[in-house]
């Protein structure tokens, strides 16, 4: 029987050693996964988690909430009608974030002030206004400018962001669209509504980034469907990414959170 030991030895220490291999690959797969989500949820910080559509419900905006406080997105952005409930469920662990303007951009000013001036009252943290591309491409740059200056003064010190509506606009009114919002006194300039006939491009943050201000916030939105989009449009500039699928995109991967 000892020698059937001895001749099963050269096997057992080779189990050992297979199985000291699987352990050691284990835990550097573990290492490198973990690696992976904290850069995930540093590109989250960058993300305004965002449900826009006329069928959102109430149960719809409560799950995008809790999902923007458990993954700690930069903030919210919902239809104006539940911004008071948003805030109530919030309770400051979140940023919430609405539209005004919505999403064609042709209210008149007196109109998306109160519309501002109504949802900060209601909890709203940052207002994304949809800038008037029909004055713009009227020749009136004046109107475009006095809009959104009107605007910033009813949100006082809440952020406001400024959606150009890229997908509308020739490369010279990009451009004048940059110099319009630089000029405002808006904290951010933004792709797009999602709503129109496209969304963020790579080409377009790149143009803004060269001729906005210092300091001005570029917010990518409509069309980021992947961690490396979202990548690609901060490396190119983007400092707030308007998307829903990021969020999803890691719940699917992690079911019980991080």
């Amino acid at each position: 029987m000892g020698g059937d030991v001895k001749r099963r030895h050269p096997w057992l220490l080779l189990m050992n050693q297979l199985t000291k291999i699987a352990e050691m690959r284990y835990n550097i797969f573990r290492i490198y996964l973990r690696k992976v989500l904290m850069e995930k949820a540093e590109i989250l910080k960058f993300v305004d988690h965002t449900l826009l559509l006329q069928t959102a419900t109430k149960d719809d905006i409560k799950t995008v909430v809790e999902d923007g406080i458990k993954y700690g997105v930069a903030s919210v952005c919902i239809p104006s009608c539940y911004v008071k409930y948003a805030a109530s469920l919030a309770q400051g662990r979140v940023k919430i974030c609405t539209v005004i303007g919505f999403p064609l951009g042709n209210d008149t000013t007196d109109v998306k002030c109160f519309q501002a001036a109504r949802a900060i009252d209601d909890g709203a943290s940052e207002i994304d206004m949809v800038a008037n591309v029909g004055m713009l491409r009227s020749g009136d740059a004046e109107y475009v400018l006095n809009d959104i200056k009107a605007v910033k003064d009813a949100c006082g010190d809440h952020v406001l962001k400024v959606i150009i509506e890229t997908c509308l606009l020739t490369q010279e009114e990009k451009v004048e669209m940059c110099r319009i919002v630089s000029e405002s006194g808006a904290d951010f300039i933004k792709t797009s509504t999602g709503f129109s006939t496209g969304g963020a491009t790579r080409e377009d943050v790149a143009l803004m980034k060269e001729n906005v201000r210092e300091g001005l916030g570029i917010k990518a939105a409509g069309g980021i469907r992947s961690f490396d989009d979202a990548q690609d449009f901060i490396r190119l500039g983007a400092t707030r990414l308007g998307t829903s699928a990021l969020v999803k995109i890691l719940k699917a991967e992690t079911p019980n959170g991080y």
